[in-house]
């Protein structure tokens, strides 16, 4: 009895499941796309909150400053591109994320400015470059491909930021 409720319950939460990407007014790609582009947004905006909060170091608060207002903007675009095709993001990073923002909260002074200059600033925007480019060259809806292709310079720069920051950060070691 136990695994057929479990069975149906299963077969009950993927139709669910199709029935709402259904409603989605780009491919599954797509939808991927921007439900990954908002989390990566929330993770950046939320470490970067973090380090005002916990940083003393200058070049760390800076950085932060400037990642929370360029992920605030590109996150309020990406709700607005999500709403007008039908799909529903996350307004919290990933389970990942919020694991690796737990962690990080745990520092504190030159280790946390390592550990938020590593994951935070380089290794979010390099994951987040690799999934604009792709959406770049590769999603299916034209407004999707050019967001994601007026987006990619900014996380280019962010990613050259982040790299500096990290390499000035193991400096004071």
């Amino acid at each position: 009895m136990k695994t057929r409720t479990f069975f149906q319950l299963t077969l009950i939460s993927a139709a669910i499941g199709c029935s709402t990407t259904s409603l989605a007014d780009v491919s599954m790609s797509d939808s991927h796309f921007l439900q990954k582009a908002a989390q990566t947004d929330r993770y950046e905006i939320k470490g970067s909150e973090l380090a005002i909060k916990k940083s003393k170091d200058a070049q760390v608060q800076s950085f932060a400053k400037q990642m929370i207002e360029g992920h605030t903007k590109t996150s309020e675009d990406l709700k607005a591109m999500a709403a007008k095709k039908n799909v529903k993001v996350s307004a919290e990073p990933s389970f990942t994320q919020k694991t690796s923002l737990m962690l990080l909260e745990k520092r504190d002074g030159h280790d946390f400015d390592e550990s938020y200059a590593e994951n935070v600033g380089v290794d979010a925007h390099t994951a987040a470059v690799k999934l604009y480019e792709k959406a770049a060259t590769s999603a299916d809806d034209p407004e999707i491909k050019e967001f994601a292709n007026k987006t990619l310079p900014a996380l280019n720069h962010h990613l050259k930021m982040a790299k500096e920051l990290d390499k000035n950060v193991d400096k004071k070691d």
